[in-house]
């Protein structure tokens, strides 16, 4: 079983980006959104590895300096992981 919450919160990234995605979840659509970022719309459990898995691929373009990394794309995915957590059944939290 893993323990996303605590995965969400060891993560170290931008404070720009963090209070970006905050800002973000009143916006969150699950359908809408899911869809695009790992194309579909998953049980919550499923959809919080995948997002964690594009996360860990966008932060390491990031980090890379990278002309791909996109600010907006990296949002969207830690908008996404915010949001999914709460959706969680809470041994799974």
């Amino acid at each position: 079983m893993t323990d996303f919450r605590a995965h969400l919160a060891d993560l170290r990234r931008p404070r720009m980006l963090i209070r970006a995605a905050r800002c973000g979840l009143g916006d969150y659509r699950r359908e809408r959104d899911l869809r695009r970022l790992i194309n579909g719309v998953a049980p919550p459990e499923r959809a919080m590895s995948r997002l964690i898995c594009e996360e860990e691929r966008i932060e390491e373009t990031r980090r890379s300096g990278d002309a791909g990394y996109s600010a907006s794309h990296h949002v969207e995915v830690l908008i996404a992981l915010m949001a999914e957590v709460n959706l969680l059944p809470r041994g799974l939290q």
